[in-house]
């Protein structure tokens, strides 16, 4: 059975805390041909793992932050108001190929000009590939600070659509007590090597207290439900394990995979990862759901976790255990229904990495070269540079850009000259996962196992002092990033450009305003106006940050600058 596009928001005083990613009736009784979802983008105030309350990124006055839902071959409409005041914004639909609408892919700087304050854009496109996907900010390292939710696209003839009772959308994510605008500039200026900062809290659907209301079976047959599992953490991967259940792995990235049999899954950030999991009998407990971080990915022996259940109903909760991590399912191991053969490789870009300190920053590289946003979106020059949009220099130097010929087939292999594990993810398109060294096995140099069939995903990791081998197909047009989901490490310049089949784009030339309204970085927010917009129509709140914007521009530019200003508490108007 298929769940109806239904959403309950999240609430502390009650036990539909589970609801926020859960669906309440059937997909058949209604389905619409465009979806349609009005996002009021502002600061709220949030405390989800009981240590410190601060200012989030809510939408609609509400964190966590609504699931988008959708049915294969629908068209979506995501209506965005900035009402953040402080801080420029954008939206981009992870692993959604965004095909024929490269522009709607929410990538400041790359597909689109940020969203001013007090500006508004619509994100329209067709959803055409099934799956659990998220929605996050992809301006500068803004997500972090609460900006990102679960987005589900149902299938009606999904594989194993008649095996279940009901969909569980749960989130694990990293958290911290402290905004982004506080802890970007001591990380970019650090010294010496560059230290992630450790998340003070990992969170199961952005809480510390979930509890999923299952049910026993009542002896009328074990229930089966489907468990969309999504990292939309900053920093950290994590393990994960339902004790007592077995998981059974159906799909990977929005990519349908035979059935294959889990105890403990790693998801990397922005992973995901589709379970089917049988429920006991009757039981006569509650049992643990249970993540630990990825402590490779940090220094030290800081261990980092969180405990959600499976709730029967019953008056005893179980103990949770630790995880045996070494149990964990390899995601080499798995192969997409479909069968899809290996592609066969027509180019291979090589990206070596590194750190450096450049301008008196540290910067993550790819190839000595640092990402750094460029003046204009890298789509824009596409678009307008005529027949010379196929030639790199024809795109500023710092946009690590690579041009991609149409249909040609692409390999690339990242080195990992860094002690840690990373996470890359692939804009527009799945790759085929060919190949991923053991820790410490330096470069890559044509050491790759022959596979008849890899599983395909948008997003994998390089281990410690590794190498990863992809590829894909370019058959998808348009400005495509490449890049470390770590934020910290995207952030600092570890992202590359794929500029694809350029000739091929049709969207007439796009140009960001000619004056944009800037927020000076200094201004704070009155307490007195917040509450006021906090009881305003969406109208009235408009003009109140255009009015707020116009009264402290300092300048603009062709691209708005992402502002990071300190908010603090009582300015998020609670």
């Amino acid at each position: 059975m298929m769940p109806l596009m239904s959403f309950s928001l999240f609430s502390l005083f009650s036990f539909s805390l589970f609801s926020l990613f859960s669906f309440s009736f059937l997909l058949s009784l209604a389905r619409a041909d465009t979806v349609t979802y009005d996002f009021n983008i502002s600061w709220v105030s949030a405390n989800p793992d009981g240590g410190t309350r601060r200012p989030t990124i809510g939408i609609n006055g509400q964190w966590p932050l609504p699931l988008i839902q959708a049915t294969l071959g629908d068209t979506v409409e995501v209506n965005v108001l900035n009402q953040l005041g402080n801080q420029s914004t954008s939206l981009h639909f992870h692993g959604l190929f965004m095909r024929d609408t490269p522009h709607m892919d929410g990538t400041s700087a790359i597909s689109q000009c940020a969203i001013a304050p007090g500006e508004s854009f619509q994100y329209k496109f067709k959803v055409d590939q099934p799956g659990t996907y998220w929605y996050h900010s992809h301006t500068q390292a803004q997500y972090p600070d609460g900006l990102r939710g679960p987005l589900i696209v149902h299938d009606p003839n999904a594989p194993f659509a008649g095996e279940y009772e009901r969909d569980v959308v749960i989130t694990v994510s990293d958290w911290y007590h402290r905004q982004m605008a506080e802890l970007l500039p001591a990380y970019m200026s650090q010294s010496h090597m560059l230290m992630d900062p450790v998340p003070d809290a990992v969170l199961l659907n952005d809480t510390h207290d979930l509890r999923v209301p299952v049910g026993g079976s009542g002896g009328n047959g074990r229930k089966t439900y489907l468990f969309r599992l999504i990292n939309v953490g900053a920093l950290l991967g994590q393990y994960l394990a339902i004790q007592g259940h077995e998981m059974t792995v159906v799909e990977v990235d929005g990519v349908y995979t035979r059935p294959t049999r889990a105890n403990v899954l790693f998801l990397a950030a922005g992973q995901r990862c589709s379970v089917l999991v049988e429920m006991k009998d009757m039981p006569d407990r509650n049992y643990p759901i249970v993540t630990e971080i990825d402590t490779s990915m940090i220094m030290g022996s800081v261990r980092i976790s969180a405990t959600g259940w499976l709730d029967y109903g019953a008056q005893h909760d179980e103990q949770p255990r630790g995880l045996n991590i070494a149990d964990a399912l390899d995601d080499l191991a798995l192969v997409p229904l479909d069968e899809q053969p290996l592609l066969e490789a027509d180019r291979r870009i090589v990206l070596n990495m590194n750190v450096q300190t450049i301008d008196g920053a540290k910067h993550w590289l790819f190839n000595d070269s640092p990402f750094i946003p460029p003046t204009e979106p890298v789509l824009y020059t596409a678009l307008s540079a005529g027949d010379k949009a196929v030639q790199p220099t024809s795109y500023e130097a710092t946009s690590n850009v690579f041009v991609l010929a149409a249909n040609e087939v692409v390999e690339i292999v990242v080195n990992n000259n860094h002690m840690g594990r990373h996470p890359f993810h692939l804009h527009g398109h799945h790759f085929q996962l060919l190949h991923r060294s053991d820790d410490w096995a330096g470069a890559y140099h044509d050491e790759m196992k022959a596979v008849s069939s890899p599983i395909r995903r948008d997003t994998a990791i390089v281990n410690p002092g590794g190498n990863l081998v992809i590829r894909f197909k370019a058959d998808n047009p348009g400005v495509w990033l490449f890049h470390c989901h770590m934020e910290w490490h995207a952030h600092s310049g570890l992202m590359a450009t794929m500029v694809e089949d350029p000739l091929s784009l049709s969207l007439g030339e796009l140009s960001c305003k000619d004056e944009v309204n800037e927020v000076d970085e200094d201004e704070e927010v009155d307490e007195e106006d917040k509450q006021k917009e906090n009881n305003s129509l969406p109208v009235l709140i408009s003009g109140i940050f255009f009015l707020l914007v116009l009264t402290t521009v300092v300048g603009w530019s062709a691209i708005p600058k992402h502002r990071y200003t300190y908010i603090t508490d009582d300015e998020a108007g609670h």
